[in-house]
């Protein structure tokens, strides 16, 4: 090490004194690295996101415990801004402690509708969903959670609310309409050519068997059919 420099260093140390801590500042005070060097604005703007993050991680606890918590008075009078965090992506249940296996079989299929600029209705053959699921899921080892529950659960949270009608009584049951019919766009406009502005699901329902019945002693299950009603979508295609 040159000479110049290393007396340079022993002043600044024999200045800095002899104990532990001046020692530990001195040595922080020469190192290049860590929050001291970089500059001030850029600390401020680290310390900023790190404090939006503790209070995201904090606000998302308690909503999340507000939900999954008895009923008590904060979880009732917050329950709208409970469940606008929660519902669809952060929902929470018990099945992965007691599944609830599926007792019916499901083929969600999607039409479209597009008027053409002489007025004439354009109306698609059908266009099955669940296959696509299903060939997405089918043969891979490690199958994508979207391709196996995204639209199954997204059907089930409608039936859950709607029941046998189409008409949301609820902003949790207007929010899941729209869910439902954001899935079916986005899947028909992703493998579908062809503009249109109005789309209608249809929903095929059969019964499992029960375990232990043959195939030779069980009787047919009817198949329950259910054509929901056409709804407005934002112009896809061209």
């Amino acid at each position: 090490m040159p000479s110049g420099v290393e007396s340079t260093d022993v002043k600044e140390w024999e200045r800095a004194g002899d104990e532990p801590a001046a020692r530990e500042r001195y040595e922080e005070s020469r190192a290049p690295g860590g929050l001291s060097g970089l500059s001030g604005p850029l600390r401020a703007g680290l310390a900023v996101a790190v404090v939006l993050c503790l209070a995201t991680s904090l606000v998302h606890v308690i909503l999340v415990f507000l939900h999954v918590a008895p009923s008590n008075a904060v979880s009732q009078r917050y329950s709208q801004q409970v469940s606008a965090w929660v519902y669809p992506l952060f929902e929470q249940n018990w099945r992965l402690f007691a599944p609830d296996p599926e007792s019916v079989n499901r083929q969600i299929s999607a039409r479209t509708l597009h008027i053409t600029p002489d007025g004439d209705e354009q109306v698609s053959s059908w266009f099955d969903l669940t296959a696509v699921d299903d060939s997405a899921v089918e043969h891979d080892v490690f199958p994508s959670h979207t391709s196996q529950n995204m639209l199954r659960r997204a059907w089930t949270s409608y039936l859950e609310l709607h029941g046998g009608e189409d008409q949301p009584r609820s902003e949790r049951a207007l929010m899941l309409q729209r869910y439902l019919r954001n899935i079916a766009v986005n899947r028909v406009a992703a493998h579908r050519t062809g503009a249109f502005e109005s789309i209608q699901l249809r929903v095929l329902t059969l019964p499992i068997a029960p375990p232990g019945a043959g195939p030779a002693t069980a009787a047919p299950a009817p198949v329950d059919t259910r054509y929901l009603p056409w709804w407005k979508v934002t112009s896809h295609g061209n």
